[in-house]
């Protein structure tokens, strides 16, 4: 399981991150550290994150939201402050949560289109993933619309200079995310994914976050879970995920999966203490 770990990322939010006094101890100078930018959060509190992280060795994805955006102006000067502030050279597009846009933009690609991220020479941008479908994008769960906008960025990365990637959301079931990742490739999408992961969490939190998020057919594998009194009682670690996942690719399946990205839904210190468990090397 080393390998796909060798360069993992993890998420974190300003007001969780706010209470880790020093994060070099938990997480290898150079680690990518995504920062969630929900609805609600200020972007001020955002550029702190990020301008945080950087000074202390990481590379920094802040998540660009196009729907909580109220304005093209608005997203340069948010692009701006970040790489003249913050060093940032590297984000994540998504529409974000909400479902009605407060401004002009609505997806990743209207983010990539405004041409800011080209102007202020970013060196990467990740955009989401979905091996579960997406119901807010495709109600009908065909995930055509999905793989439409996936079709469409994988002809922008082939023609920029910009590293592109994608990234998942969680998921606990590693034959679905291994099949959808090889549909990926004989669709001709070549980006490289990054699977998401749930760090270790009390089962009934996970449930909740995995209600909230959509991820349904891995809700299966939850409940069942859930049904073993021995489990339930027990804290979950990824584990088994990994284990599945990392016997697949050793197949030779999911040739475009590179890596692994953390939610540390239980905490920033016990998902990067379970990383740097021996089990895990």
């Amino acid at each position: 399981m080393s390998t796909i770990l060798e360069d993992f990322s993890i998420e974190v939010m300003p007001r969780t991150l706010a209470k880790v006094d020093v994060l070099e101890t938990l997480l290898p100078k150079g680690s990518r550290v995504y920062v969630a930018h929900i609805d609600g959060v200020e972007f001020q509190d955002m550029l702190a994150t990020a301008k945080r992280l950087s000074e202390a060795g990481y590379r920094v994805m802040p998540h660009i939201p196009a729907r909580i955006v109220s304005t093209v102006k608005i997203l340069e000067s948010w692009v701006e402050r970040y790489v003249g502030e913050a060093n940032v050279s590297e984000a994540l597009l998504l529409a974000g949560s909400p479902t009605t846009p407060c401004g002009d933009l609505a997806d990743s690609m209207q983010l990539i289109q405004t041409g800011l991220f080209e102007k202020y020479q970013f060196k990467r941008l990740h955009v989401a993933g979905h091996p579960e479908g997406n119901k807010d994008i495709d109600p009908d769960g065909s995930g055509e619309k999905v793989r439409e906008a996936l079709a469409w960025k994988q002809a922008y990365a082939d023609q920029c200079d910009t590293d592109m990637a994608i990234v998942t959301q969680f998921a606990f079931d590693a034959h679905a995310v291994v099949n959808w990742a090889d549909m990926l490739l004989e669709e001709g999408i070549r980006m490289p994914v990054h699977v998401g992961l749930a760090g270790p969490t009390k089962l009934q939190t996970l449930i909740k976050f995995a209600i909230s998020c959509g991820v349904g057919p891995s809700l299966k594998i939850l409940q069942k879970r859930a049904l073993d009194l021995t489990k339930l009682l027990t804290p979950y670690e990824p584990t088994e995920m990994l284990q599945d996942l990392s016997c697949l690719l050793s197949e030779g399946r999911a040739k475009n999966i590179e890596g692994i990205h953390f939610f540390p839904l239980g905490g920033i210190s016990s998902t990067a203490a379970w990383v740097r468990q021996p089990a895990t090397q």
